[in-house]
């Protein structure tokens, strides 16, 4: 049996590394399959099967963490789970250096932050680059992110408004049985970026800024024939886009303007024989200068650890039924 023994020597600190009754010990050991014994300040990592590799990033996730929390941040149950996702992808990674920066503060005075390698470069194209691909699985923070970086633009006046815009692409319901008129029939389509918007803006500002155009949201097909200058444009749901329908959207940029664009391409919600805008032009823009396209993968999904679970089930289901 491998082990490797921690001590800390704030016991107030390590309390708060512990997490509520062991919490965060609890959600480490499960998280790695070791096993973490705890006396006093002091722990005891250890692997039944002996493996060192699982007990080094126990160690590692400890040590980071702790060294967060006596440079002054707070420490909360997800921060364990992305640790150890980092570590175990990149085990020389900084944690700290990963989460370190704040997006964007909430009037809770809870702050939006990276949670990943993948998501840390995702924000630094987004600030450094006029336009940006972000393409990766649901939950990977994608248009949150996205709408996190705009907000915080907006605020610091770096740009006049924010456009917000998605296909409204059926997806197994018509939208022609939806009650109501055309803006109301869209109007679910657009729901997940009201939902974003509104947990970084109390609900009377953001109802503020629509009435007076500072921040838009709006389907697709109402950007042709605009120039929108000094704006922060995100287009979220891009592979139900047609390549026609990619290539107006771009040719919307004006001066003073940036773009996020984001999509999952497993999630193609077109007809079986049209070709995704979203693909296409991954597959042209890449080396194009002021583009970037950044990749996310499963490991970057920033939801309740439990829907990792749900999802794992689901794929052994759908394995064994196959067989």
């Amino acid at each position: 049996m491998s082990a490797l023994k921690l001590e800390f020597d704030d016991s107030q600190l390590a309390s708060q590394l512990f997490g509520p009754q062991n919490q965060h010990l609890k959600l480490l050991s499960e998280r790695l399959d070791v096993s973490i014994e705890s006396r006093g300040s002091t722990l005891t990592v250890s692997a039944a099967d002996g493996d060192e590799g699982r007990v080094d990033t126990a160690g590692q996730v400890l040590s980071q963490l702790y060294a967060m929390l006596k440079a002054g941040k707070n420490i909360y149950p997800q921060d364990v789970d992305f640790a150890c996702r980092i570590l175990e992808r990149q085990p020389a990674a900084d944690v700290s250096d990963v989460f370190k920066e704040s997006v964007y503060a909430t009037s809770g005075k809870r702050t939006i932050s990276p949670k990943s390698i993948n998501q840390r470069e995702y924000l630094d194209a987004i600030r450094e680059s006029d336009l940006t691909f972000g393409i990766g699985p649901a939950g990977t923070g994608k248009t949150y992110l996205a709408v996190a970086m705009a907000v915080g633009a907006l605020l610091r006046r770096e740009v006049k408004r924010i456009v917000l815009t998605r296909p409204a692409v059926e997806a197994g319901e018509k939208l022609g049985f939806l009650p109501g008129d055309l803006a109301e029939k869209i109007n679910p389509y657009l729901r997940p970026l009201y939902d974003a918007l509104h947990d970084m803006l109390d609900f009377a500002r953001v109802q503020d800024y629509q009435e007076t155009g500072v921040i838009e949201v709006a389907p697709l097909a109402f950007m042709r024939g605009r120039t929108l200058n000094d704006a922060f444009i995100i287009l979220d749901e891009a592979q139900n886009t047609t390549p026609e329908q990619m290539k107006m959207f771009l040719t919307r940029l004006g001066f003073g303007s940036r773009a996020v664009v984001t999509g999952d391409v497993t999630q193609i919600d077109l007809p079986i024989h049209a070709k995704s805008g979203l693909l296409h032009a991954r597959s042209i823009l890449t080396d194009v200068k002021g583009v970037k396209v950044v990749e996310f993968d499963e490991n970057d999904v920033v939801r309740h650890p439990l829907v990792g679970r749900i999802v794992r089930a689901y794929d052994r289901y759908e394995s064994e039924k196959d067989r």
